[in-house]
């Protein structure tokens, strides 16, 4: 095979592989809605495709099941997700300025984004019945460990002091506040969200050294 024959193969199996990959995102975002609305338990391939413009033979052919595309639908979600406080932590020059935008955006994102969140939540108290999207679920949680010690450490060093708690407490007590607040926001109390944001900051004043 000449080395032009060999370039145009590479192409054609590169747009193949992207076209691929490509049509499953879009499946994803589909699919979204429904295992959003309904949880995991209450949602197959079967429910998704009678709520969505793609058939149940399309969804089989992209997914192997309903896990696979469960946690493909979360990994993209999570993509927005870890990044979300990354200009927040940025632009901030003091801890003030930290502490305030980082609790109006966990309020800002338990508003807009209730639905989803639950779902991630869903996921990860499935993955402690099923094995096949454990791995899935410790590397996204990984993830927003990260994404919060990005914030805390930010925050110390604004403060000119050291964070008093390891990473991972860190991040499992805004882990905890946020999932208290969302439980509270889908019951429909109507303070949840303002509660959250007047929580978070002395949360973050109480996970570095004074």
């Amino acid at each position: 095979m000449t080395e032009a024959k060999e370039r145009t193969r590479d192409r054609i199996s590169r747009r193949q592989v992207d076209k691929f990959a490509d049509r499953r995102a879009q499946l994803a975002e589909s699919a979204l809605r429904t295992l959003a609305e309904l949880g995991y338990a209450r949602t197959s391939l079967r429910e998704i495709a009678q709520n969505s413009e793609f058939s149940h033979g399309v969804l089989h052919y992209y997914f192997a099941d309903k896990v696979d595309l469960l946690t493909h639908c979360v990994r993209r979600f999570e993509e927005v997700c870890v990044t979300r406080y990354d200009e927040i932590v940025a632009r901030a020059r003091t801890a003030a300025d930290l502490e305030r935008d980082f609790a109006a955006a966990m309020a800002g994102t338990l508003r807009a984004d209730a639905k989803m969140h639950r779902l991630w939540y869903d996921l990860r108290n499935q993955s402690l019945f099923e094995e096949s999207f454990r791995a899935d679920v410790l590397e996204i949680d990984r993830r927003r460990e990260e994404m919060i010690d990005h914030v805390v450490a930010r925050y110390a060093e604004l403060a000119s002091v050291p964070a008093r708690v390891p990473r991972s407490v860190a991040y499992a007590l805004f882990d905890g506040l946020f999932q208290q607040a969302l439980l509270r926001h889908l019951a429909g109390a109507e303070d949840a969200a303002a509660e959250l944001e007047r929580a978070v900051p002395a949360v973050l004043a109480r996970v570095v050294a004074a």
